[in-house]
């Protein structure tokens, strides 16, 4: 019997992680964007009323702050203490650009809560593709960000855009960690096998792969071990070794 038709790994691993990256829709991720956004479009420009409505009747800063309504600086200073920072520049801009709704009265624009909080949400939720990357390469350091940007654009690593920016859900950067910490790519296992003096070359792997010998997920096209199932590997590959001798 060929050395490789022994082998047959019988072993199931159940990862939550990798299911919930699986089941990542970045189209649904956008539909429901989408349908939020409108909404909160819809709530600034009721906003946007009442604040003519408080100009004409030359609203006090009381007023204005009871319509939840924030200065510049006053919503700059608001998202920094729950946690958001970005540099007043970089914020004033994305004001500039209308990426950020604002409403004016007089001369001064205000912010409206609401907005605030959908940035913190936003926030929450997901990262920028730096942000990722920067996660991403504590756990796998032989990746750059030309290369991550790579896998972006290509959908290996789910991504949407929002307003002018691309984001990536911190469900998928979780997982994507956790399987650097936990799997091995086909080039790692092979690396990890030879080291331990195990001879086996890489179509011949590979073979074992696409027969389903050796358990293995497949990830944004790319097939990955999982640890426990690579050293189940090694063990019956050093008893073989070892009888054949």
């Amino acid at each position: 019997m060929p050395r490789g038709k022994k082998i047959n790994i019988d072993m199931v691993v159940e990862d939550e992680q990798v299911d919930r990256l699986r089941s990542i829709d970045p189209d649904f991720i956008k539909k429901s964007r989408s349908r939020a956004e409108k909404s909160l479009s819809a709530s600034v420009n009721n906003v946007f009323t009442s604040a003519k409505k408080l100009y004409q009747e030359k609203a006090t800063q009381t007023d204005i702050q009871k319509n939840k309504l924030y200065s510049v600086q006053e919503a700059y200073d608001y998202l920094k203490d729950n946690g958001l920072y970005i540099s007043f520049r970089a914020f004033g801009g994305r004001i500039e650009r209308g990426t950020i709704p604002f409403v004016k009265i007089g001369r001064k624009r205000y912010i409206p809560k609401m907005v605030l909080e959908d940035i913190l949400n936003l926030n929450s939720d997901f990262f920028t593709v730096r942000e990722a990357f920067e996660l991403y390469k504590k756990f796998n350091k032989r990746i750059n960000y030309r290369a991550f940007i790579g896998r972006v654009e290509k959908g290996s690593v789910p991504s949407v855009k929002i307003g002018t920016r691309r984001l990536i859900p911190r469900d998928a950067v979780d997982a994507l960690t956790h399987v650097s910490k936990e799997y091995y790519s086909v080039t790692q296992a092979l690396e990890r096998i030879h080291s331990k003096g195990i001879k086996i070359r890489r179509n011949a792997f590979e073979r074992r792969l696409d027969r389903g010998r050796i358990p293995h997920v497949k990830i944004g096209g790319r097939r990955f071990i999982h640890g426990d199932v690579l050293s189940k590997l090694m063990d019956i590959e050093y008893k073989l070794g070892e009888r054949k001798d």
